[in-house]
């Protein structure tokens, strides 16, 4: 008798950016990220964080609830300001396999500022335009 195995919940992806709260060291991020890889594994999340000294793109990846659940953490987390969704959809596929949750720092502010500004796919895309030029540490 084989064991019926359930289907894996639906994946969702969100990129959001966000500024580093004026009161935190750019140190900052290396705690963050730390913490976010033992948790964010137990949830099934998967994605990047890419900082540049000052602003945070995060791309996550994972069960909807899980996401969902991380992204109203975020929002109450003192150490970013201005958090703002730029995409955010179903996802078919992870695109993040090689590691759990990336961090990659941006060289200099331009990279990060052109996503900043934009929104939906436009924003996706040119984030993971991106990807080949950072150096990720997973």
């Amino acid at each position: 008798m084989t064991e019926a195995k359930l289907p894996l919940p639906p994946l969702y992806e969100v990129l959001y950016c966000s500024t580093l709260a004026p009161d935190q060291s750019p140190t900052t991020v290396g705690s963050i990220t730390s913490r976010a890889r033992t948790r964010n594994a137990q949830r099934g999340i998967t994605g990047l964080l890419v900082f540049d000294g000052q602003r945070f793109c995060q791309h996550l990846e994972g069960p909807r609830e899980a996401v969902d659940t991380l992204m109203q953490q975020i929002g109450h987390d003192p150490r970013h300001t201005d958090i703002r969704v730029v995409y955010e959809a179903p996802l078919v596929v992870r695109r993040y396999t090689g590691f759990g949750m990336g961090l990659a720092e941006s060289e200099g502010p331009d990279l990060m500022a052109g996503v900043h500004v934009l929104s939906g796919e436009v924003a996706l895309r040119h984030f993971l335009a991106l990807l080949p030029s950072f150096d990720i540490n997973g």
